[in-house]
């Protein structure tokens, strides 16, 4: 077997961007496991402790970038010296400079690329926020169309993703590969993990918890689920809304009114951002994950649930929802109001029994879906079929 050496451009490693910040350390930490190596180079600063701290083989930090645009002066000189030691280049995400970079970098060298559009080519965000995609359209034929148009291949996570991605610009050209993609599987100790989540929010041992993980923001539902949690609060004094993750837009203290309003903010907990033992504890502590979200091309937090042993709740706009319907390992609905207590009704009213049932079907979903290495092994063979000879 050929051992590939892979270089991944990405704006920045700081976690708080999500899930393509998390996607590309397990992918990474996969694609080493089988013997590759992977190097990053991001628009950090070097003293970041995300670029001081990671999982790859090695990271470069050409920062500080500018705007939002994640500019730097620095990066296609340093990819057109240093691309040539790679079989080939990962863009990790559309929009920003990166992409633009590497395509500039790249279209005179014998140096093949791929683009993980992770969801960024949903024509959710047309219908969400029509001004951004007109700004979009004034520079698409001449950045990122380019960037697709002249990728080894241009790769998603489910075919739903691909499929999607077709309908937001009608100026779209480009080879599609649908790789899958996915997370390791829960490590540490459950029970250690679950005590050290309680000991840090000690108000919640005891209570029934349903388990929000991710961005507070606008496409993630979460007005959704704090108006649906209220219709359903009553039924069990003891049920809890846990609401992890970082504020990135300032939606919280809305989202917080919201729930006084409705009369359960003293239900509802919010923890911020939390990782590592903290984060699985949340996984472990709580009885169902929710995620109503309007657009998720894959949803790394989804597979991390199902990983635990955590059945799921999810919108049928989470690009994964048919497999987790398929092998009953969770509850699929609309993206609205009736969805979001749909789901929560429902598995309210499941029996001990049928809740233990769709726990085990977690499993058997997470092993024939979601687990990386799977994801890691089909990248691999892609890039071996059209990265350069050496």
């Amino acid at each position: 077997m050929k051992y590939l050496r892979l270089l991944h451009v990405i704006p920045s490693l700081d976690p708080a961007h999500g899930g393509t910040v998390e996607g590309l350390k397990q992918l990474g930490a996969a694609l080493i496991k089988i013997g590759h190596s992977v190097d990053v180079v991001t628009l950090d600063m070097p003293d970041d402790l995300c670029v001081t701290v990671h999982p790859f083989s090695d990271v470069v930090a050409l920062g500080p970038a500018k705007l939002n645009y994640r500019y730097s002066s620095k990066l296609i000189p340093w990819l057109k010296e240093h691309a040539e030691r790679y079989d080939a280049v990962m863009v990790e995400g559309l929009w920003q400079f990166h992409g633009f970079a590497t395509w500039r970098a790249l279209r005179r060298k014998d140096v093949p690329y791929f683009v993980f559009t992770h969801g960024m080519l949903s024509p959710w965000f047309k219908k969400a926020y029509p001004l951004k995609h007109l700004k979009k359209w004034l520079y698409w034929p001449w950045a990122e169309y380019q960037v697709l148009r002249h990728a080894k291949a241009v790769l998603f996570t489910t075919d739903e993703e691909r499929l999607l991605s077709r309908e937001s610009f009608w100026l779209y050209r480009c080879r599609e590969a649908v790789i899958g993609y996915g997370t390791v599987r829960t490590s540490g100790d459950p029970d250690v993990q679950r005590e050290k989540f309680f000991a840090s929010y000690p108000e919640l041992r005891g209570r029934r918890l349903l388990l929000f993980l991710s961005r507070i923001h606008e496409k993630k539902g979460c007005d959704l689920l704090v108006s649906a949690f209220a219709k359903v609060a009553t039924r069990d004094t003891n049920l809890r809304l846990v609401m992890a993750g970082p504020d990135q837009t300032g939606w919280k203290d809305q989202l917080v009114a919201l729930a006084v309003h409705l009369g359960v903010a003293d239900r509802i907990v919010w923890t911020g951002m939390i990782s590592g033992d903290l984060k699985w504890g949340a996984y472990h502590a709580a009885e169902v994950f929710v995620l109503p979200s309007h657009q998720e091309n894959f949803g790394v937090v989804v597979a991390e649930a199902l990983s635990c042993r955590l059945p799921v709740l999810i919108s049928n706009k989470v690009n994964i929802w048919r497999e987790v319907e398929a092998e009953g390992a969770g509850i699929v609905a609309e993206d609205d109001l009736a969805g979001a207590e749909t789901m929560l009704t429902r598995w309210l009213d499941m029996d001990d029994g049928s809740r233990s049932e769709m726990r085990t079907r977690t499993q058997v979903c997470f092993d024939r879906h979601f687990e990386i290495g799977k994801a890691a092994e089909r990248l691999s063979r892609l890039v071996m079929e059209g990265a350069r000879r050496s």
